[in-house]
């Protein structure tokens, strides 16, 4: 995707800002749904910035397993086993958010310093490709054909042992006596039995 270079600069900005608006809530929120969706925000906001960088493959990747499988499991696991419980507070928690800070602050001043310290070449030279898709699938097909195949093979033994693990066992054979008994019969109102003669009596009358 080849853009003039203000929208890149302004569409990196959003994307940047996007990502990391998402990144704070879902640390800060207390509510987990909420963290799970803003979780969705930022997988999207980094495939943006893999389209920025031209790899359409990845961002597309990105979008159908991070957001489309994981992400769709996390929220449907927070879903099933969404328990309210009362807050307790931690005995001395202000020990493991100052061990928390020290860790965060370290690490973001060793990516700083990596950052900085990387001899980024930049190029003026507007690059022309083919697409990485087209790319990505002649090595699959050509110089990773059998570790391709062999994934394949890997994932139909790991569905048909899914669906062995999740058929349901048949059940033992019952006597007939059984089957009467658990047998469900609707409850019927008993009916008042007349005479035939009393209803031709009564038409005639």
């Amino acid at each position: 995707m080849n853009l003039a270079e203000g929208v890149q600069i302004v569409s990196f900005g959003l994307l940047s800002a996007m990502m990391l608006g998402a990144a704070l809530g879902v640390v800060l929120l207390s509510n987990v749904v909420y963290s799970a969706f803003l979780l969705a925000g930022a997988f999207i906001s980094a495939a943006g910035l893999y389209l920025l960088l031209n790899a359409d493959f990845v961002a597309m990747a990105q979008v159908l397993v991070y957001v489309g499988a994981v992400n769709v499991l996390i929220i449907f696991a927070i879903m099933l086993v969404n328990k309210r419980e009362d807050f307790t507070p931690i005995p001395k928690s202000w020990i493991r958010k100052a061990a928390t800070a020290i860790v965060c602050t370290g690490l973001f001043a060793l990516l700083s310093t990596m950052v900085l310290a990387t001899p980024w070449a930049i190029s003026t030279e507007a690059t022309v490709s083919s697409g990485s898709i087209v790319v990505i699938g002649k090595h699959f097909f050509s110089d990773f054909l059998l570790p391709f195949e062999l994934a394949s093979v890997l994932l139909l033994m790991a569905l048909i042992g899914a669906i062995v693990l999740a058929r349901r066992e048949f059940l033992p054979d019952l006597e007939e006596a059984d089957l009467q008994q658990t047998m469900l019969t609707l409850p019927e109102r008993p009916q008042e039995l007349t005479p035939a003669g009393s209803n031709t009596g009564s038409q005639s009358k």
